[in-house]
């Protein structure tokens, strides 16, 4: 938007002239919310209640608002935090619940979507008692840029058609974390147990006991030093140099590394050009890892060379262990995880067969997680892109 003219960078097609500026007071009622009565909690109502928060904190028999409305929390932690109720519900106390005069000439999700893209206008809280707070009249003088009604509708529709694929693939997500979460606790065998509680059919007999050292030949990765030498790095080396931060943002499975290793560093550290299972020993203790690039591994890493397990099956079962190595600290420390005792470690194998099934299920729960979990960041991107470019 230049500063003469208030229209967007991109707009429905059929749609033209400037936007108009409105302040929440001129076209909205502004009603702080009533205290909610815990004895009236009913977990059988249909009605929850907002009260500050980001999510409702429960159900109660009656209600003090119906219809669409937008929900502004008014002090707390989540002060200024923009929600938006329909059908009936019961604004606590710690919000203000904002109707629309006009439902004619103003559109609710519109507006929402107005105030939740600017909600930092509120977030230079007043303080009351030293709690973040939100006055009413910082609602009210809130100003924004609406175009005509049916521009409006238009924009409202589209930005909750994004919501609801966007909360699809959270749901999908958050569903298959869960569902792979309760398998680790169920296809591994738990303490105390050398059978798991689920099997693929066609399986039976006990697990073997192992120790991980005797399944792989354990070995550190190393580091050139001083690790800040510019001269241990080349950006147009193909081998990458792994960082625990790659794990985290790759959640283990690595297919690409920004920094790379100069042919210098390569001498003073283990470079991987095959697929190997690694484990953070450093920083971010217990992490499993696969190499699926030319990859530099430091000595916050051990490798497991000449295994004789199921690759995958063993990345999984580290996976399901990964909080476990704490066990290995003391109280108020940092945990310190040498080879020895990742060696010492022992773990209970099925016959190779039986590895392979686990370890693909596995691997296919992975695949569907991060493609929702792409989608959810491609659909989040687009909504930013949007938000910026289709407001005044």
């Amino acid at each position: 938007m230049s500063a003469e003219n208030k229209v967007p960078a991109i707009r429905f097609e059929g749609f033209r002239g400037e936007w108009a500026e409105r302040k929440i007071g001129e076209i909205a009622d502004t009603t702080i919310g009533e205290f909610v009565i815990r004895t009236k909690q009913n977990p059988n109502s249909q009605y929850p209640v907002f009260n500050g928060g980001k999510s409702y904190t429960g159900f109660y028999d009656e209600y003090n608002n119906e219809g669409n409305k937008i929900v502004i929390s008014a002090r707390g932690a989540n002060a200024g935090y923009v929600n938006i109720q329909k059908g009936r519900f019961w604004a606590g106390n710690s919000c203000y619940s904002v109707g629309i005069k006009d439902q004619s000439n103003f559109d609710t999700d519109f507006i929402y979507y107005v105030i939740k893209r600017s909600q930092s206008q509120f977030t230079d809280y007043q303080q009351a008692a030293n709690i973040p707070s939100v006055s009413k009249n910082d609602v009210e003088v809130f100003q924004m840029v609406c175009p005509k009604y049916n521009e409006q509708t238009e924009i409202g529709n589209y930005f909750q058609q994004l919501d609801t694929l966007i909360a699809q693939h959270q749901q999908k997500h958050d569903k298959l974390l869960n569902l792979k979460k309760a398998l680790l606790e169920k296809m591994f065998p738990k303490q105390g147990a050398n059978v798991p509680e689920i099997r693929f059919k066609g399986f039976s007999g006990e697990w073997e006991e192992k120790q991980l050292g005797d399944l792989a030949d354990i070995v550190r990765g190393a580091s050139p030093r001083p690790i800040e030498d510019p001269k241990w790095f080349d950006k147009s080396s193909d081998v990458g140099w792994l960082r625990i931060r790659d794990v985290t943002e790759q959640d283990g499975r690595i297919y690409h590394l920004e920094q790379r290793i100069s042919k210098l560093g390569e001498e003073k550290t283990r470079v991987l050009t095959e697929s190997h299972l690694l484990l953070s020993i450093a920083a971010s203790v217990g992490k499993p890892v696969i190499n699926y690039v030319n990859t530099g591994v430091h000595d916050g890493f051990l490798i497991f060379k000449k295994p004789s397990f199921d690759l995958e099956y063993m990345f999984q079962w580290l996976k399901s262990f990964e909080a476990k190595w704490q066990q290995y600290g003391q109280p108020g420390s940092q945990v310190n995880l040498n080879s020895d005792i990742v060696k010492r470690q022992e773990v209970f194998m099925p016959k190779p067969e039986e590895q392979t099934q686990i370890g693909n299920l596995f691997k296919q729960l992975d695949t569907l997680i991060n493609q929702h979990q792409a989608q959810l960041k491609k659909l989040n991107n687009i909504k930013q892109a949007c938000l910026e470019k289709m407001f005044v």
